[in-house]
């Protein structure tokens, strides 16, 4: 009998953890690696730096997503004046939502998005 409820509780454990690992794998779960600045404790805007990406909110606030090509969301968040992020990965997915509120950098180079429009999407690439 206490066998019995010996693998009840170890199966039930089983089932959690898969759980929990299933959900934080999600798109979107995923947290932001140690060399960004996460949105939500980003720093007031310095200067561009020679990383892959880099982007600084000039404006009132822009949606930002960026992720690994067909994998981890790094960011996810709407990111508001003064704050920044920067991320050195060889390639790099982006969409903003609004790109005439920010001002990006890749590779160090600024990008001109004056004709992009709403929800603009990108690939950087180290250079």
């Amino acid at each position: 009998m206490l066998g019995i409820a010996a693998a009840i509780a170890v199966f039930v454990v089983l089932v959690g953890l898969g759980v929990f690992f299933l959900y934080n794998s999600l798109p979107g779960q995923a947290s932001a690696p140690s060399t960004a600045t996460p949105p939500a404790a980003a720093e007031e805007a310095g200067e561009a730096d020679d990383s892959v990406l880099y982007i600084k909110v000039v404006g009132e606030a822009s949606d930002v997503l960026v992720r690994v090509p067909g994998g981890e969301v790094l960011t996810d968040a709407t990111m508001t004046q003064g704050q920044f992020l920067s991320y050195d990965h060889p390639e790099l997915d982006v969409t903003l939502g609004d790109p005439e509120a920010v001002e990006v950098y890749v590779n160090g180079d600024l990008m001109d998005l004056s004709d992009a429009g709403e929800d603009y999407s990108f690939v950087a690439e180290a250079a």
